[in-house]
């Protein structure tokens, strides 16, 4: 499969997702460019995490005025896929390829912390490796992941399937506890209503490898690459 990874000024884990895409999963993976107009013919779209354009106003709030967001905007309506990871989950709901809106921590604090999801819907192109109910672990470090949206907009997305991950403890139930930053219902992630969008908070990059103390990321990956076969 090819897959472009956006790097925007102030990009910080656009190199980690190259790595886990072409180094451990073996894909065709290229680095765009935030002035290219041109996506190269990928498959996938990948906005990594960082603080694009030092995240001055809002997180993601700049960079979606960025020339090649025209182009991944183009590329989603024609039904291509794009993931968005933190700061590119913030770009998302920003250029308004996904709803709601990435707030400060309820904390007002950043957080570095492992977390525990369930997988609310495996029906996705981006949850297809894995089973309604399992249980991933993957790491998050944000100060503005708090998601919000209206309560109507909520309740229809739940009916849609969009709310994709939830913030849970390790039995798999929620809790304010498990709640890291305060998300309404525990959104860890959502997706568009034709599902070929996707955002979430935590960081499947940095949870590939064994020594980095997990593989549970690759299922997203996995899931990704198993959609376009």
């Amino acid at each position: 499969m090819k897959w472009g990874v956006v790097r925007f000024p102030g990009s910080l884990d656009d190199g980690d997702s190259l790595y886990a895409l072409a180094a451990v999963m073996g894909q065709d993976a290229r680095i765009l460019w935030h002035k290219d107009q041109s996506l190269g013919g990928v498959e996938c779209v990948l906005l990594p995490g960082g603080f694009s354009y030092g995240d001055y106003l809002r997180t993601g709030a700049i960079a979606r005025f960025s020339p090649i967001m025209k182009s991944v905007a183009k590329f989603a309506a024609d039904g291509g896929l794009v993931i968005g990871i933190c700061n590119g989950f913030q770009i998302l709901c920003e250029a308004h390829l996904l709803p709601g809106a990435l707030t400060r921590n309820r904390s007002l604090s950043f957080i570095c912390e492992r977390v525990w999801l369930r997988v609310e819907n495996a029906s996705t192109p981006f949850t297809r490796a894995a089973k309604q109910g399992d249980l991933l672990r993957l790491p998050i470090k944000h100060g503005e992941g708090l998601y919000v949206a209206p309560e109507d907009e909520l309740r229809r997305m739940e009916e849609r399937g969009q709310v994709i991950l939830r913030y849970v403890d390790a039995d798999g139930r929620e809790s304010d506890a498990a709640n890291p930053n305060g998300s309404m219902r525990a959104i860890a992630g959502v997706a568009n209503e034709r599902f070929n969008v996707f955002g979430l908070m935590p960081h499947p990059e940095h949870a590939v490898e064994a020594m980095l103390g997990g593989v549970d990321g690759l299922k997203i990956f996995q899931s990704i690459a198993g959609s376009a076969r």
